[in-house]
């Protein structure tokens, strides 16, 4: 993507995902001449047991999937991401949820639009 130099949005967004279980949930599917600054992904297990959750970017030159998160969280327990990154262009930001999982899960973000 090139350096934007024309005007553009600026739009803070939320993609909420209620009792989502052995899935791979889309947070964010990437758009071409978007940048997306994520601000938080907040997961909560519903489950009665601990279940392992992963975070991944799918970059959009090769279609791989990186994995940078792999959190196990407690039965009925919160888990915060507060870290901030960037995803540009055709990314995609995906948590995979195992088996016997209910997970409910927020993520906050700022979506630029350069097109």
């Amino acid at each position: 993507m090139a350096i934007p130099s024309g005007s553009g949005t600026e739009v803070l967004k939320v993609k909420i995902e209620d009792n989502a279980t052995n899935e791979t949930v889309i947070l964010i599917t990437g758009v071409a001449n978007h940048i997306y600054t994520i601000l938080s992904i907040i997961m909560h297990n519903n489950a009665s047991s601990t279940k392992n959750h992963v975070l991944k970017v799918e970059d959009d030159n090769n279609g791989t999937d990186s994995e940078f998160l792999n959190q196990n969280i407690d039965a009925y327990k919160t888990f915060v991401w507060n870290d901030k990154f960037v995803l540009s262009g055709t990314d995609q930001l995906k948590l995979t949820v195992p088996s016997g999982a209910d997970s409910n899960i927020v993520c906050s973000y700022i979506d630029q639009d350069w097109s």
